[in-house]
């Protein structure tokens, strides 16, 4: 029962210590996305995204049927958009996965907490019994 209890609890610090990892790394990384697309405040992201990706689409509809047909290339402007959504579509989703690593580190502290009570309680219970 006692070694039930040590492997509980160890599993339990195992899961708190992951869990601040997980937060301290979700929050640099937030930081470093904010970096990469400054001066847009991390605020203004989706605002900005949606604004580009409805401006892409009114230039791909003028363009597109020109492009199929082989009859013209992909203006300046079109190019210019289509990169400026892509790369906000990928700041997007960084800030998405820094957002699940941060709600996953707060549940395995909660968690490791859980277990490193759960173990204590385990041993004062096999500490009664003998």
């Amino acid at each position: 029962m006692r070694v039930m209890a040590v492997i509980v609890v160890i599993l339990g610090l195992a899961s708190l210590v992951m869990g601040i990892l997980f937060v301290t790394q979700s929050a640099s990384a937030k930081d470093k996305v904010a970096e990469s697309i400054a001066p847009l405040p991390l605020a203004q992201l989706d605002a900005k995204y949606d604004e580009v990706k409805a401006k892409q689409a009114q230039v791909k509809m003028a363009e597109e049927p020109k492009i199929q047909a082989g009859q013209a290339q992909p203006s300046a402007t079109y190019n210019y958009l289509t990169i400026q959504k892509t790369g906000l579509g990928l700041a997007r989703a960084n800030v998405g996965t820094a957002d699940f690593v941060l709600t996953t580190g707060i549940i395995d502290i909660i968690l490791g907490l859980g277990l490193i009570l759960a173990g204590l309680g385990i041993l004062r219970k096999a500490q009664s019994a003998d």
